[in-house]
């Protein structure tokens, strides 16, 4: 949205709309994420009506809609967002209208004291639960205490290749990224390239291409990856899976610790059955403009 006085036509200020997404691979990210960390047994109403904090990370910033919208629709959300291009901090905030005031200084403080007069009246306190950092991701999670009940990775380099050490399993990003998630609910959302632009109508890999080229390989070794460092010695019942992105060629990735009363055992359809499930609960308690199902159930994969 953008706004101007009429005595000042220069005036121009932008607010993005915080309930609009318009990309399908970040409705995906939240569709999967909120319904899988509710099927772990975390109170999301609570945190929703603000009586309990919710922390989040969001690795990869591009023009913040991630943050503003779970930030907006769950008020004990507190958001901590890192981003390594600080041209990509500028233009969310000039060009995207990003809330300026969500900026920390290299010092750890608020890099504005005070939020400015447009960020109070447009954000209503929504930008007091937001923190962008200007960081490299490993050195950013290496370097904090906190732990998270749910972090998103959305993180891309310049040739728009996810960087390998975000999920080398010897890295010490993985092993300290494992430290940070909270022990009994935590959730991790990754987006993906997937490997085929060809998929078949339920988001598979079409099985003639699996026998002509090696489909598959790339997402899949980064899901045990994650799956093996973020859940190795988990003692409840831990949880990996992908699913296919309506429309585009992304692939949503997520790891969680103590899925549901499974007694260990995890069933495909079980699993299924339980996040679509939930994911009507999360719609219902959020108001989401949009249906969980279609993000979950598309080329729904455990990972080995």
């Amino acid at each position: 949205m953008a706004a101007y006085r009429e005595s000042e036509p220069g005036s121009l200020c932008f607010m993005q709309q915080a309930h609009c997404l318009a990309v399908p691979y970040v409705k995906s990210m939240i569709s999967v994420g909120l319904a899988s960390i509710a099927s772990c047994n975390y109170d999301l109403k609570d945190a929703m009506l603000g009586k309990r904090s919710m922390n989040i990370l969001c690795i990869g910033h591009g023009g913040g809609s991630l943050p503003l919208f779970l930030a907006s629709k769950i008020q004990g959300a507190i958001v901590h967002i890192v981003e390594i291009d600080p041209i990509v901090i500028s233009a969310s905030i000039q060009a995207m209208g990003f809330p300026s005031f969500s900026v920390v200084a290299p010092s750890g403080g608020r890099l504005h004291p005070k939020p400015n007069r447009i960020d109070e009246v447009l954000w209503k306190g929504i930008h007091e639960r937001l923190l962008l950092y200007e960081s490299d991701a490993e050195k950013f999670i290496l370097d904090t205490n906190n732990l998270y009940d749910m972090i998103f990775i959305d993180a891309y380099d310049g040739e728009d290749i996810f960087p390998y050490k975000l999920w080398d399993p010897d890295s010490a990003f993985l092993k300290a990224l494992g430290n940070r998630l909270h022990p009994e609910h935590g959730t991790v959302v990754v987006n993906l390239h997937s490997d085929a632009d060809i998929l078949d109508v339920d988001g598979s890999v079409p099985s003639v291409l699996h026998q002509l080229l090696p489909m598959g390989k790339y997402v899949s070794g980064i899901g045990r990856a994650y799956k093996d460092v973020l859940l190795g010695n988990e003692s409840s019942t831990p949880l990996a899976y992908t699913v296919s992105v309506p429309w585009v060629c992304n692939t949503s990735l997520v790891v969680c610790r103590g899925f549901g009363n499974t007694n260990g055992s995890l069933d495909r359809d079980m699993v299924l059955n339980t996040l679509i499930s939930k994911s009507f609960e999360v719609e219902n308690a959020l108001s989401l403009p949009f249906s969980c199902m279609q993000y979950i159930k598309r080329g729904f994969i455990l990972v080995d």
